[in-house]
């Protein structure tokens, strides 16, 4: 027996094994606008269970009637998931159940997490049929490194919550991906704009959609890019920043110009000198400032 065939063998044997639990939760990832992407593992899954839990009914019948799927749905929310938990409590020790959310892979940014917490208590069967996701695709399409990321979900509502998140992130050194809504994306961008005027980023729009773009740059070439067209400010957006990268130099650096920032201190004020000199190195403006002091009086 070949190993190709010993691991199909395996695939089945498990298959097999699923299909005889009397029980069970399986978190199902759904398409994030392409229809054709989900996976024929989440189809049988959904054609097999018993109910279906999800976001919001209407949205998800859009995907169930496309596949000819009619199964008893639950609407999960934030606010009602004890609720519905405690309704659900039959099926989930005695059916086979199918969380999903309006799109992508249930529990990210979503409901659910009690439902979860719930399972594992009562340790009921639960497994993750995986698949699209949008902070992956956009992570793919930056164009920035991948190795390490940082997720933040939605952004702030409250601007100076997101100014505070935006001053923390000029120090992040991983990569960080958010959740933009349409009438919030030239106030995030404007904002790194401001704060983090070097960094890269990149905002993906509608993607695997028809309308799908990808602005990549500085966040000012970003802005003006988007700026271009009225319909580039519509539809679901994912952002994507790369981590801080530029080297924090120290006095050994400073050293290194000594002659020309005397001449410096000779024509311009001591302010203007540690202004220039902490936007380039980053050393703090007081250490800046007391060096530049002793460089005056030598």
């Amino acid at each position: 027996m070949d190993k190709l065939t010993g691991v199909q063998e395996k695939i089945n044997l498990n298959i097999h094994i699923m299909n005889n639990v009397t029980n069970s939760l399986s978190i199902v990832a759904t398409p994030i606008g392409n229809l054709e992407d989900i996976s024929y593992r989440a189809v049988r899954i959904l054609k097999e269970c018993d109910i279906i839990i999800c976001e919001n009914p209407k949205h998800s019948l859009k995907l169930l009637n496309k596949l000819g799927i009619k199964k008893k749905l639950f609407a999960l929310h934030d606010y009602n998931e004890e609720k519905i938990i405690v309704q659900i409590e039959s099926s989930l020790q005695n059916k086979n159940c199918v969380l999903i959310s309006d799109a992508g892979s249930p529990l990210i940014s979503d409901p659910g997490y009690n439902l979860i917490q719930y399972c594992i208590k009562n340790k009921i069967m639960t497994t993750s049929i995986p698949g699209p996701s949008s902070i992956i695709s956009s992570l793919q399409l930056s164009g920035l490194p991948l190795s390490e990321f940082t997720f933040f979900g939605f952004i702030p509502k409250s601007k100076n919550k997101l100014e505070e998140l935006i001053k923390q992130l000029s120090k992040e050194k991983r990569t960080s991906v958010f959740f933009v809504s349409n009438h919030k994306l030239l106030i995030f961008i404007e904002m790194l704009e401001k704060f983090m005027p070097e960094r890269s980023i990149s905002i993906c729009k509608e993607l695997t959609k028809i309308n799908e773009f990808v602005f990549r740059g500085v966040s000012s070439k970003v802005k003006k890019d988007i700026l271009q067209k009225k319909e580039n400010l519509k539809g679901e957006f994912v952002a994507v920043v790369n981590g801080e990268t530029q080297k924090k130099h120290d006095f050994e650096d400073i050293e290194l110009y000594r002659m020309e920032l005397k001449k410096m201190v000779a024509k311009f004020s001591l302010t203007d000198i540690v202004e220039i000199v902490h936007k380039f190195t980053k050393i703090n403006k007081n250490k800046i400032y007391k060096w530049l002091l002793d460089l005056k009086k030598k």
